[in-house]
């Protein structure tokens, strides 16, 4: 089958960040596809075959510094060059979409309109419902036409692909006849090597938490940041990290430059953060107080499970079952002075109850994550294969 695969911000693992459709698009080249990927990046027009996957690069230069209106701007002109780009190739069997944003529906549908293409959707972010929570998008008018164009691309799918359930569960509900099919985020078990804590912890050994992705007004490091200042008073041995890159950065600087434990580490390739995360006990997941935010499937949380973490997060939602059911990680509440701390001395008093909590972490990525398990459902989605083999446990975790 020949696919043509649509992402804005496709990444390979040299260039770090969230690289899901990489994974994906090479693992239907190794089960037979020919896989056409059309992304954007900050460089001139160019073509590359990468890993078996033919990648038309358009020039829509795109940072996470930039401002709302500067984002919509290049939203639109990826559009524009995107179906221009897109109706000069070869007859296609079937073009795969995927979000954020939102406005690459216009692709897809203008796709289906001119080409006869059908179209699977993919959804990592609830757009329009995240900007319009989180007070980005405030005209009444321009919400209700947002929400129209949500409707009309998820009914006009062929199948919709949720990154999470709750993701699922809010689209079943704006489109009822919608065929929509759950593929998470990925856990890397072949790239990651599990390390799991051993030995007392010290002012020489101190355990160390990492925050690993985008720095953006929606992960709200605030929390993060707090969490290190309520452990510095607390005299606990633990050293804070932070690597990533975005509009928040300088910022969050100058917020910790108080701080003697947190240490920030420039963004980087996939194994910088692989090598990082080997030396930590436990992975941070932010996001700030908005109810949709907490719908995602952030990559920290899969990379955090492969490499056997403790997983620590500051908000409500599936994930907070799934780490809560499984053993593998704690909530805390980013309103309490209390509550980071208390929780934490539990697994700073007990190393053999933290090494417990990341071998499960490991097993539950093992068992349900996997990269090879999630490529293996979007191929049997392709095939129209509808019944897949799950345990209970696995229900569980695609419908918490």
């Amino acid at each position: 089958m020949k696919i043509l695969y649509v992402h804005q911000y496709f990444k390979t693992p040299e260039e770090g960040g969230s690289i899901r459709s990489y994974y994906l698009a090479k693992g239907l080249v190794e089960a037979g596809h020919e896989v056409t990927m059309i992304t954007a990046h900050n460089s001139p027009y160019e073509v590359k075959k990468i890993d078996g996957i033919k990648v038309h690069y358009l020039p829509v230069p795109y940072d996470n510094s930039f401002t709302f209106l500067k984002r919509i701007w290049a939203f639109w002109k990826f559009v524009r060059l995107a179906k221009k780009e897109a109706m000069g190739l070869s007859r296609q069997d079937l073009a795969y979409v995927m979000t954020t944003p939102l406005t690459t529906g216009f692709i897809a549908t203008y796709l289906k309109k001119q080409l006869n293409l059908s179209y699977y959707f993919e959804v990592g972010d609830l757009w329009p419902e995240a900007p319009i929570q989180i007070g980005a998008i405030r005209n009444k008018w321009v919400k209700k036409w947002l929400y129209g164009l949500e409707k009309k691309f998820y009914f006009e799918a062929e199948k919709v692909i949720a990154l999470s359930p709750a993701i699922r569960n809010y689209i079943e509900r704006v489109s009822p006849n919608t065929k929509v099919y759950v593929i998470p985020n990925m856990a890397d078990c072949s790239f990651f090597e599990a390390e799991y804590s051993v030995g007392d912890f010290s002012e020489k050994n101190q355990f160390q938490i990492t925050y690993c992705g985008a720095l953006g007004k929606a992960n709200h490091l605030e929390y993060f940041l707090d969490a290190a200042r309520q452990s510095r008073e607390a005299q606990l041995p633990v050293q804070f990290n932070i690597i990533g890159y975005g509009s928040e950065l300088k910022r969050l600087r100058s917020l910790a430059r108080r701080l003697k434990n947190v240490t920030f580490y420039p963004h980087s390739s996939k194994q910088c953060v692989k090598n990082l995360l080997a030396k930590s006990d436990a992975v941070y997941v932010s996001f700030k107080d908005v109810k949709v935010l907490s719908t995602g499937s952030p990559n920290k949380f899969f990379d955090s499970l492969a490499a056997g973490k403790l997983t620590i997060i500051n908000f409500e939602g599936w994930i907070r079952n799934v780490i809560t059911k499984n053993k593998c990680g704690f909530y805390h509440n980013p309103y309490s002075t209390t509550a980071f701390v208390r929780k934490l001395k539990v697994f700073l008093a007990s190393p053999e109850l933290l090494a417990k909590y990341q071998r499960n972490g490991r097993k539950l990525a093992e068992l349900y994550y996997d990269k090879d398990k999630q490529i293996t459902k979007l191929l049997k989605i392709l095939n129209n294969e509808y019944k897949f083999e799950v345990t209970d446990s696995e229900v569980y975790i695609l419908t918490a």
